[in-house]
This record gives structure tokens, sequence and C-alpha cells, in this order.
């Protein structure tokens, strides 16, 4: 089993939309998803022009498999669809309890 961690960073104003269609295509594709909504984590990082700063979801999905072609597409259609150089997809592999 695999726990998918994606650190989706979201823009100021409304993050609900983009959150939304991300939720409706994990839990289509995977059966369900969890996202930390409530307590945005912020992304810090230095670029040429000084500190910047990103407010970051934590989104979760499960998978008995890892489809690495899979969520590589996914990772480069996020970044196109939020406008970011790099959006970080993470896993581990887990055992369920």
């Amino acid at each position: 089993m695999h726990l998918i961690e994606i650190l989706v960073p979201i823009p100021n104003g409304n993050a609900r939309a983009p959150l939304e269609r991300i939720r409706q295509e994990l839990t289509a594709t995977f059966g369900g998803v969890t996202m930390h909504v409530t307590a945005p984590a912020e992304g810090l990082w230095q670029s040429p022009g000084g500190a910047e700063r990103d407010r970051i979801v934590m989104v979760e999905v499960m998978a008995k498999d890892l489809e690495r072609v899979w969520w590589a597409a996914y990772r480069k259609e996020l970044e196109a669809r939020l406008n970011q150089d790099e959006v970080v997809i993470r896993s581990s592999v887990i055992e369920r309890l």
C-alpha cells in the first residue's frame, strides 16, 4: 500500500475551485482523498528576487499500486494548471494496521 502526498500551492484569493477539482479527480480515480485544508502550511524558499512564500494544502491518497507514469503526468498537469515551476508529489510505502 502506498500513501501519496501532494503539496498543493494555493494562490492568494479563492482556493476553493482548484481544490475542488483536485478532490473530484482523485476521488474518481482512487475512491477517496484526504485534504488538510483548515490549517495550510507555509512554503518558503529563496529566489533571485528574495524570499517567496506559498500557502500549501496537503492532499493524501492511498493506493494499492504506485502508478508512476500516471502520477508524473498528473504532476505536470497540476504544475501547468496552478502556474507552478514544481508541484511536489511524494509517496511512502505504508502498512495498514
